[in-house]
């Protein structure tokens, strides 16, 4: 929870989070940009960053070291290398 890996996947979640809210309180409102009550929307939308926040932190002993997420990333496989050829004799 303490490097910079973590906070960077953490505040990155928490951005999403925020943009999805907003998005869909102004989408489910029926509202138009000018007449929307900005103060309430962006106080719920910043609502839902702050517990994207806190279950990041939550997650943080449950899935990778230093990851936010719950669930580990399958590294990718390397097919090791094949020997150079030998010159024919």
């Amino acid at each position: 929870m303490f490097t910079t890996r973590f906070w960077q996947s953490t505040i990155e979640r928490a951005v999403k989070s925020f943009a999805q809210a907003l998005a869909a309180l102004i989408g489910a409102g029926g509202i138009g940009i000018v007449d929307a009550p900005w103060i309430s929307l962006l106080s719920t939308a910043g609502m839902a960053a702050l517990l994207s926040v806190l279950t990041s932190i939550a997650s943080e002993h449950v899935g990778p070291p230093n990851d936010p997420s719950v669930v580990s990333t399958p590294q990718p496989t390397v097919a090791p290398a094949l020997p150079a050829p030998q010159p024919a004799p």
